[in-house]
């Protein structure tokens, strides 16, 4: 089992949320990569969709915020990751549920904390004028003397 798998074959999101089996839509084709003679008979290629907008899993707070996050990658409010990276398609199965849980993570994390203004203290003012006075010194060392 992988990091956002649960048992039954949902999706682990965060603690205490969990997408079910029965909310996940796959589909399968034949992958573009390697495979050797098997690329052209094995649907490899994994696509898994999960209807965000529609899903009553996911609570009311989480269920806006990962519409908010994920608007440009969102179709009708559902999210489609695909995994074709692999020969297999029960290995291609297992990133496309990781792929998911991932993109419902960060999609669902909290906003971090307000960033504070803060002003830049005296000492590391003077150091940095400091500085630019030796640069411009060392410049000015570089020019032709006056005459």
């Amino acid at each position: 089992m992988t990091g956002g798998e649960e048992p039954d074959g949902g999706v682990l999101v965060r603690r205490g949320v969990v997408v079910p089996a029965r909310e996940l839509h796959w589909r399968f084709s034949r992958s573009s990569g390697p495979g050797g003679q098997g690329v052209n008979t094995t649907d490899s290629r994994a696509e898994l969709s999960f209807d965000v907008a529609g899903s009553p899993s996911l609570p009311v707070d989480l269920r806006e915020r990962a519409l908010a996050r994920l608007g440009g990658r969102l179709v009708d409010g559902v999210l489609t990751v695909v995994a074709s990276e692999h020969r297999s398609q029960l290995r291609n199965r297992e990133a496309a549920r990781e792929r998911l849980a991932q993109a419902l993570r960060a999609a669902t994390a909290p906003d971090p904390p307000a960033r504070r203004a803060t002003r830049p203290t005296k000492g590391s003012q003077r150091r940095r004028l400091d500085a630019k006075a030796r640069r411009g010194a060392v410049k000015r060392l570089r020019s032709r003397p006056d005459e």
